[in-house]
């Protein structure tokens, strides 16, 4: 396995901050097999990877790995330190996180991805890298390679808002609310951009469509419920459906959450019950829709019962 164009582990040292650890160097490194992982608290690409990287930080950490969990925020609320911290604790994060909100060691790896992985030998040098899912007995195989063993692999099984997509059923991409990326917004007459306006459903949604209901301002990442009872219809093909909220500075906001116009039953997620009510509490993602009798062409209704809700993105599994 060759060093990948001869590339060196890229410098910590940007790092604005650590959790679970004092700041790690080249010194502390030394000898050392590092995996490095990039990671955003919204993202439910690393939220299904985590348990993997978290079990092989547990398998391994007495054989000579060392796992250092990057954390650079996509939004603007992630750059918050006390809401990384809380994302450390809900998914048992143990290992050493570097904070890089300047996007330094981002830039520093010239990295792309939430996720990322990359293999760091004991000289430094990068051995691996893999972008996004899956992968995981080969990725698995590159550790025990680094340090010199051979064993079963490790049993790990996501559950929750960790377990591994439906891949054979998800119809439906991730979608951005706020304009800087967004699309597919099927409220009649369009949108207004960074101002406050009513909005309304469309008599029929279309496939992979959403829309607004109420007053809401469309800004360059999230829109914002301007007053109470705005909603957010979406209609998607997937077990599994989330989105990335905040309450911004408000207090907790309550929601509900209707499935073809019903109580989602025993089609839930693990944020809502199963008459879909929901509290907004802080800013990270929800999940509102997990399918248990097949996966069908649905429509998902988020309402919110107070202002001052923020929406990011949709993303399924």
């Amino acid at each position: 396995m060759a060093v990948l164009g001869r590339l060196r582990m890229a410098s910590l040292g940007g790092a604005t901050g650590w959790l679970n650890s004092e700041p790690l160097g080249p010194t502390e490194l030394q000898d050392r097999v590092v995996l490095v992982n990039f990671w955003t608290l919204t993202c439910i690409n690393w939220l299904r990877q985590e348990p993997y990287v978290r079990a092989w930080s547990q398998a391994y950490r007495d054989d000579g790995l060392i796992v250092i969990g990057v954390h650079t925020p996509e939004f603007s609320f992630e750059h918050e330190i006390d809401r990384v911290r809380q994302a450390t604790e809900d998914r048992a994060i143990d290992y050493p996180v570097a904070l890089d909100s300047d996007y330094a060691i981002w830039s520093a790896f010239d990295n792309n991805y939430w996720p990322a992985l990359y293999f760091v030998d004991t000289g430094g040098g990068i051995r691996d890298q893999h972008f996004g899912e899956g992968r995981y007995e080969q990725s698995e195989r590159v550790i025990q390679e680094l340090l010199g063993i051979e064993r079963e692999l490790t049993a790990v099984e996501g559950v929750g808002v960790e377990a591994e997509a439906d891949w054979d059923q998800l119809r439906t991409p991730e979608t951005y609310l706020g304009y800087g990326r967004g699309n597919g917004l099927a409220s009649p007459n369009g949108q207004s951009l960074d101002e406050r306006r009513a909005y309304e459903l469309p008599e029929r949604l279309g496939f992979n469509s959403w829309a607004l209901a109420g007053e809401w301002t469309i800004g360059r990442e999230q829109v914002v419920l301007d007053g109470a009872g705005g909603t957010i219809a979406y209609r998607f093909h997937a077990r599994d459906a989330h989105l990335v909220l905040s309450p911004g500075a408000r207090e907790p906001i309550p929601f509900r959450v209707r499935l073809d116009g019903e109580a989602p039953g025993l089609s839930h997620g693990v944020d809502v019950d199963e008459d879909g009510n929901g509290l907004l509490r802080d800013g990270r993602l929800y999940q509102l829709v997990r399918q248990h009798d097949g996966v069908h062409e649905r429509t998902l209704e988020i309402t919110f019962l107070e202002p001052g809700a923020e929406a990011y993105a949709f993303t399924f599994g």
